[in-house]
């Protein structure tokens, strides 16, 4: 009985030491250096040519489509394959996908993945599929930071860049995640609404977007956190799921997309990145964002799934809408989103962003609106990963294309639009504008009860949501 109760207290010192460990090296949010804000020069991502620059682009919203251009970026692919994302799981899109990989492989194209160590090991560990392709001679696949409960402050620690590359022609990035909620026709009751940018490169190998994510790649891959994992597999198991891959790759038809055809000239691309350590961050993305939407002349459109905004955040929101009077975010309502603990978030402090003075609109539609994209003037489109939360800003690694170009940004703007229509916008006491074509979507009492009470539970922790 005695060794039993010891135990006990062990077990519990245990977990209060996890805990600690997980949550009181992120409760002091940074904020960004005087040398690093001295590196932010807003002009700097306006071209001074009157000439387009060397990238083309499209904004992807279609799921489908999206997996679909992936597929084609991995069949034209001659050298090399660079993919980079937060969550992958097993599925259709997957089968699709790694079976694609796999066959490229054998081809001789050198194929490096780059997965988050914590959603990594929940979601590829253990997994056939992952295996078998992890073991090719041409592939490898890494894990950003596979956290240790011995060493619970690294468990945070996340990387939630989201995009592929193929040779120096080809790149696809967004906020969407490597399954079936995001990718293809999804047969389930419930899908992500994403959102990514296509570019195409026309340049030299180095120029343009392509050139500074794969040299973004390179520097975070290279980290010593990242770890290379499935570099063995049983050969029962691989012959087996070799096998699979290979009859399945039979089944998949890929459009052959003609990339010139389909995208739209730009003036200039750039990468804008967090830092790459997996503790704390100083806010650069945020930051960034927040002096561009500064510039603006006209309008500031954001998009973002989730709100869930530090004292910081409040304050340069509230910041941008005193210079730019025509500021819009669209966001879930608490009903449509699929983050419970940033929608307990909002449902408390959503008069605060009421508050920066931001016309807000809230989407209700019956799936999740998952894309991170920002519109500024006519001439500004920014697509990528960054979620205006605290996890985003202070948390983990985020990668933001900021796009100059008049046709790129009013194809984002018509996305922008589509979603608006399915939205209602927020009066300043909190109720809804009335829209004769929009129904507030409600939620049944489970979620409801359930929302209320993290509503008050994530206050303390809330600088990880």
């Amino acid at each position: 009985m005695k060794k039993l109760k010891i135990a006990g207290i062990v077990l519990i010192l245990f977990v209060l030491y996890v805990i600690v460990g997980m949550l009181v090296p992120f409760v002091h949010m940074q904020s960004v250096s005087k040398t690093n804000k001295s590196k932010i020069h807003t002009e700097t991502f306006y071209s001074t040519s009157d000439k387009n620059g060397s990238d083309r682009a499209k904004i992807v919203s279609d799921n489908q489509e999206a997996l679909d251009l992936r597929l084609d970026m991995i069949r034209k692919a001659k050298k090399e394959i660079i993919l980079s994302t937060f969550d992958i799981r097993e599925g259709s899109s997957s089968d699709d996908i790694f079976s694609e990989l796999f066959k490229a492989s054998r081809r001789g194209v050198k194929v490096k993945i780059l997965v988050d160590g914590l959603y990594g090991t929940i979601h590829m560990s253990g997994k056939d599929i992952f295996a078998a392709v992890g073991s090719e001679p041409n592939v490898e696949i890494r894990f950003y930071n596979t956290p240790n409960l011995l060493k619970p402050w690294t468990i945070n620690g996340c990387l939630h860049d989201k995009y592929i590359v193929s040779d120096h022609k080809y790149l696809l990035m967004g906020g969407r995640n490597m399954f079936d909620y995001f990718l293809g026709t999804h047969k389930g009751k419930s899908k992500g609404i994403d959102r990514e940018i296509l570019i195409v490169n026309q340049g030299s190998k180095d120029q343009g977007a392509v050139g500074q994510i794969r040299r973004y790649f390179q520097k975070v891959w290279n980290l010593e956190v990242c770890k290379t994992k499935f570099s063995t597999c049983s050969k029962n198991k691989k012959e087996k799921e070799v096998k699979r891959l290979l009859s399945h790759a039979e089944k998949v038809k890929v459009p052959d997309y003609d990339y010139q055809k389909i995208t739209v000239p730009t003036k200039k691309t750039t990468l804008v990145t967090n830092p790459t350590t997996i503790y704390g961050k100083e806010p650069v993305v945020f930051e960034t964002l927040k002096q561009l939407m500064l510039q603006a002349k006209s309008k500031v459109i954001i998009h973002t799934p989730y709100a869930v905004f530090s004292k910081e955040m409040y304050e340069g929101i509230a910041q941008v809408k005193q210079q730019v009077s025509n500021t819009t975010m669209i966001l879930n309502s608490i009903a449509s989103g699929d983050n419970i603990c940033a929608s307990a978030d909002y449902q408390k402090n959503r008069s605060k962003i009421l508050g920066t003075g931001v016309s807000l609109y809230e989407y209700m539609g019956r799936h999740s609106t998952h894309g991170k994209s920002l519109i500024i003037d006519d001439d500004i489109a920014v697509v990528g990963s960054y979620n205006f939360d605290c996890r985003s800003t202070y948390v983990d690694t985020e990668t933001m294309l900021v796009v100059q170009g008049k046709e790129i940004t009013k194809q984002l703007e018509e996305d922008f639009s589509r979603l608006k229509s399915g939205s209602l916008k927020v009066n300043q006491d909190g109720s809804y504008q009335n829209d004769k074509d929009v129904a507030e979507r409600t939620m049944d009492s489970k979620k409801q009860g359930m929302i209320k009470i993290l509503s008050y539970i994530i206050q303390a922790f809330r600088y990880l949501a």
